[in-house]
């Protein structure tokens, strides 16, 4: 969630969300049942548990989208394609925000955010669990240069040193000139060549 959200910051709101969940959808796509127990670049979750907190996610936008407020309690998952359950999720969630209204603040435990910031957060989190989620399934899927361009400019302000390593293991290492995705996941913690120690 977000740290301090600046006034000045680029926040792409809805259609960067529109983005985000178009590159995780294809993810999506990679996963087969038998794959549901391999591991993740978070190294205490595996795939299932992986779709679990990504479900759990969007069920908190969606809340958001529709009653302004996320009380981030997460819900036990009865169904039983949670692939499927998210691809339908991700689908309402983007006509829920695609109609909501974008004024006024929303209530994150209590915290105002404005609909911008809240849905650009979102979109962060969506990508980098899709990324998760092909590499999981043993598949490359580069996060888009544009893509990732746009969510580097806001990261910083996202994600701070309050979320590490709770949230999100230490920035890694790597070369500036890297293509904008794995600078992106090396921002947050995420080794774009192996399995990072983070928690989502």
């Amino acid at each position: 969630m977000p740290g301090n959200p600046s006034t000045a910051t680029r926040w792409g709101g809805v259609e960067l969300l529109e983005r985000a969940i178009g590159y995780t959808l294809g993810s999506l796509l990679l996963v087969r049942p038998d794959a549901m127990s391999a591991p993740t670049p978070c190294a205490e979750w595996d795939l299932h548990v992986l779709l679990q907190h990504m479900n759990h996610s969007l069920v908190a936008l969606q809340e958001a989208a529709d009653v302004r407020r996320v009380a981030r309690a997460d819900e036990p998952d009865s169904a039983e394609d949670l692939v499927t359950t998210l691809r339908d999720r991700a689908c309402r969630l983007l006509g829920g925000w695609t109609s909501a209204r974008n004024d006024g603040a929303i209530s994150v435990d209590g915290r105002p955010l404005t609909a911008n910031v809240l849905t650009s957060a979102g979109a962060l989190e969506i990508v980098v669990h899709g990324w998760d989620v092909a590499r999981a399934c043993r598949m490359d899927r580069p996060i888009p240069d544009a893509l990732a361009e746009d969510l580097l400019r806001i990261a910083p302000v996202l994600v701070t040193e309050a979320d590490r390593p709770a949230r999100f293991a230490a920035p890694v290492e790597g070369p500036a000139s890297a293509a904008p995705g794995n600078r992106l996941l090396r921002f947050l913690g995420r080794d774009p060549g192996g399995v990072t120690d983070v928690n989502g």
